[in-house]
């Protein structure tokens, strides 16, 4: 029996030396990580991209504000009011009225503009694809109503 284990393992590193005369090892190419990540490169804390100065935030003229909304119902527009809310951004809610019954709009307020960013306008956007933003006059299209 114990010849029988001898000869097995003689067979094994035989077939191991084998097979690798067999086929050569090539290094296998690795491509650099900053190809996969594309325009994702930078990793932002949530406190930094909602609470200070963003790189990235949107160049809002004094007496121009930001508007989001769109052909979206009264209830998804409350819905991003709500997120919005959540991240200490204030806003307006406003309709404008069409022939369709109206459209929905919030004003983000002037002291609430450095918390806005592309990163943050742009992830609302996916969740909501109907969503528009606009930076216009703050006399615009938001009402009370």
């Amino acid at each position: 029996m114990r010849w029988f284990f001898l000869l097995l393992v003689l067979l094994n590193a035989f077939y191991y030396v084998w097979r690798q005369q067999e086929a050569p090892i090539r290094p296998k190419e690795i491509t650099a990580i900053s190809q996969y990540k594309g325009a994702r490169q930078d990793i932002r804390l949530l406190s930094e991209s909602v609470g200070g100065q963003s790189e990235a935030a949107p160049k809002v003229p004094s007496g121009q504000c930001i508007y989001l909304g769109g052909e979206i119902s009264e209830s998804r527009a409350r819905t991003v009011e709500q997120r919005l809310t959540s991240l200490d951004i204030q806003t307006q809610f406003g309709r404008w009225p069409n022939d369709s019954g109206g459209i929905f709009w919030l004003k983000v307020k002037p002291e609430s503009r450095r918390l806005m960013d592309d990163g943050l306008v742009g992830g609302l956007k996916n969740d909501f694809p109907e969503l528009k933003s606009k930076i216009m006059s703050c006399e615009g299209i938001a009402t009370s109503g």
